[in-house]
């Protein structure tokens, strides 16, 4: 008999071990996982919308990343409008140099400066231009940049108990000095 349920115990061991163990799903489900390269990637598709990611994960009672959209867009929108009127303007000065050589009628906007002054504001357009394209390229790749780093830092423990303290501490007889505390959790 013990030699029966020793078999019988083996053999449902052996049964016991075959099985597979599921996973329970609240472990999988409590740890969402961050990805920066996710929030490059909205940003660069739709500025601001890589921060807008980053907030939606950040943990409660931390500095959110939302109020920077707007700042984003206004950054955008200036340069946005610097670089249309700076195109606008350059080419109606080309077109107003054309017009000067072939002897045509003159734009009244144009009419109080020489050929060489409009080839000079022409100049100073194309330049203007040009700088603006440089200033929307570099508000957009901050605000990009700006969404890599910050998902780096979504899960980065600010909290107070992390702390560096120096502190002026009175030892005794005369003497004093600085206290240096680290406050770990």
């Amino acid at each position: 008999m013990k030699l029966f349920s020793l078999g019988v115990f083996f053999m449902l061991s052996f049964c016991c071990l075959a099985q597979k163990i599921a996973e329970p799903e609240s472990i999988s489900d409590s740890v969402k996982i961050h990805s920066p390269k996710k929030a490059v990637i909205f940003s660069a598709v739709l500025p601001g919308a890589g921060q807008v990611y980053n907030h939606l994960a950040m943990p409660k009672g931390k500095k959110k990343a939302f109020w920077k959209v707007p700042l984003i867009y206004a950054g955008l929108g200036a340069t946005g409008f610097f670089l249309i009127n700076n195109q606008l303007t350059q080419l109606s000065l080309k077109q107003e140099y054309i017009d000067r050589e072939k002897g045509n009628a003159l734009n009244p906007k144009w009419q109080e400066y020489d050929i060489q002054g409009v080839e000079t504001l022409y100049n100073q357009y194309l330049d203007a231009r040009d700088l603006s394209i440089l200033a929307f390229s570099a508000v957009y790749l901050l605000q990009v940049i700006d969404a890599g780093i910050e998902a780096h830092f979504v899960h980065f423990d600010i909290s107070e108990d992390l702390s560096l303290a120096i502190k002026p501490t009175y030892f005794g007889k005369n003497t004093i000095g600085m206290r240096l505390s680290f406050n770990f959790r």
